[in-house]
């Protein structure tokens, strides 16, 4: 007789906790006076980037919209993969924009909204089949985001 094997359904808090696991418990810790700095500065360096990245972003955004037709000429792959980072970079633009308010108070929903960001931009390099950026940007990416998360509350 086969066994009888148990399917898990991944869910958003499942994964959360999967990755917590993997990066609080069996990873080496970062040091705490490293963590604070973090959580002190990283939200005063999104919103640096947020903002100097905005004239850049409405540049792009009209030049993107005129040029995304023509990035087809080169192929449906060249094409594909820039309509997907159009689409997603913003999608990631947008959530960290979201989190810097929670971000500043220290709110769970605002470590969240930065996660969610992390996990946009693993949806991203995967499609567009970016391996590198795929393992080594989330892996890093994920690492300091589940070493921080104890800092922020509910």
């Amino acid at each position: 007789m086969a066994a009888k094997t148990k399917t898990q359904k991944i869910n958003m808090s499942n994964l959360e906790s999967i990755l917590e696991d993997i990066f609080v418990k069996k990873a080496p810790a970062l040091p705490k006076n490293l963590k604070e700095a973090i959580v002190n500065y990283g939200p005063w360096l999104i919103l640096v980037s947020l903002v100097f990245s905005l004239p850049a972003i409405l540049a792009i955004f009209g030049l993107g919209a005129i040029s995304m037709p023509f990035s087809y000429l080169g192929g449906i792959r060249s094409g594909y993969n820039f309509s997907l980072n159009f689409i997603f970079t913003y999608a990631i633009i947008i959530l960290n924009a979201v989190a810097l308010p929670g971000l500043f108070k220290r709110t769970k929903q605002g470590w969240k909204f930065l996660f969610y960001s992390s996990l946009v931009a693993f949806v991203q390099n995967l499609l567009t089949f970016n391996l590198g950026s795929l393992v080594v940007g989330s892996a890093i990416s994920w690492y300091f985001l589940f070493q921080i998360k104890s800092y922020f509350k509910k």
